[in-house]
C-alpha cells in the first residue's frame, strides 16, 4: 500500500508489518488534533512520542512526561485522524517494573485513547515484556539504539554503535525484540551500517531515525523536520520547511498593524461595511 487514503479506512499494525523490504514506511510525530489533521494524510503512522515533554513542554528530557500527558495528548492525536495508525509511546516508569505493570498502563493508553498499539524503549531487558503484552494483545513498537529514556545511562544524546562491543549488543537487542513479538523496531542514532546490518538481520520491519536509507521506514519529530525550533537540530534531521521563521513573521506582521490601528480593518468588524 501507500501512503494514499485506504478505501477501506485506516492503516493497520498488520499493514506496517507486511511492508518488510517494501515501499518504505513514513511516520512523523504529533501530539496535537490540529498538527495530527494536517499530517493524517501523508504518513503511514503517526508516533504520539514523549519527545512532547522537550516539544510541547520544554522540559530538559522525556522523564517528566506522564502516562496521563501520553493519554490526554494520543487521544487527541487519534481524534485527528482517520486514514494514520498510531502509536504512543509509553513514558518512562510506566513498564520497566514488570510485564504485570507495563499490561495495566499499556491497555490504559489503548482503551482511553484508541490508539493502535504502543511504544517502549530497551533490548535484551524488555524481550520479557514485549512478549508478555504481545500474548496478551497489545501491539508493541520497541526501540534500540539511542535511548531517550536512558539518557542518564549513556551519557548523553550520542550516537551508537561506533565500536565493536556496543553494536554488537545492539544487534542483541533488536534481535531479541524481534524474537519477542515486535511489529516493528524503531533504531534510534546508530552508525548507518549497523542500522542496515540490523535490518537485514531481522524479519521484523525498522523505522530510522538516524539510522541507514536501508532500514523499512523512517520517522522524524515533526517540528524538527519543519524548522520550529532555530537552536538546534540534529545531525540526522533535515528541514523541509522554516515553519518557526513563518510564524515569527507572521507575529511581527500583526503586532505592527495591531499598533497602526490598521487591523481589525472594516471587514473584520461586525455591522460595518
Amino acid at each position: 500500500m501507500s501512503t494514499a487514503k485506504k478505501a477501506n479506512g485506516r492503516v493497520t499494525i498488520p499493514d506496517i508489518a507486511a511492508r518488510k523490504g517494501g515501499e518504505p514506511v513514513v511516520s512523523l510525530t504529533a501530539y496535537t488534533y490540529p498538527m495530527a489533521r494536517i499530517l493524517d494524510p501523508h504518513v503511514d503512522f503517526l508516533l504520539v512520542g514523549d519527545s512532547m515533554g522537550v516539544v510541547i513542554y520544554g522540559m530538559e528530557t522525556t522523564h517528566g512526561v506522564t502516562l496521563e500527558m501520553a493519554i490526554a495528548h494520543g487521544a487527541s492525536v487519534v481524534r485527528g485522524t482517520d486514514h494514520a495508525c498510531v502509536i504512543v509511546d509509553m513514558p518512562f516508569g510506566t513498564y520497566q517494573e514488570s510485564p504485570e505493570q507495563a499490561f495495566r498502563n499499556a491497555a490504559r493508553v489503548i482503551t482511553e485513547t484508541g490508539c493502535a498499539g504502543i511504544k517502549i524503549e530497551g533490548g535484551e531487558e524488555m524481550a520479557e515484556t514485549v512478549r508478555f503484552l504481545v500474548d496478551r494483545g497489545i501491539p508493541v513498537m520497541g526501540h534500540v539504539g539511542l535511548k531517550p529514556q536512558s539518557v542518564n545511562m549513556s551519557g548523553g544524546y550520542r550516537s551508537q554503535g561506533h565500536d565493536e562491543v556496543g553494536a554488537k549488543k545492539i544487534m542483541a537487542d533488536a534481535k531479541a525484540i524481534s524474537d519477542a513479538g515486535a511489529f516493528a523496531i524503531v533504531i534510534e542514532a546508530v552508525i548507518e551500517k549497523l542500522a542496515r546490518d540490523i535490518t537485514e538481520a531481522i524479519p521484523t520491519v525498522t523505522i530510522g531515525i538516524g539510522g541507514s536509507p536501508a532500514c523499512d521506514g523512517q520517522v522524524l519529530v515533526t517540528e524538527d523536520a519543519i524548522g520550529m525550533f532555530a537552536d538546534f537540530t540534529p545531525k540526522f534531521v533535515k528541514r523541509f520547511a522554516e515553519v518557526g521563521d513563518q510564524i515569527g513573521n507572521a507575529a511581527a506582521d500583526y503586532a505592527a498593524q495591531v499598533k497602526d490601528r490598521s487591523f481589525p480593518a472594516p471587514e473584520h468588524c461586525y455591522g460595518k461595511k
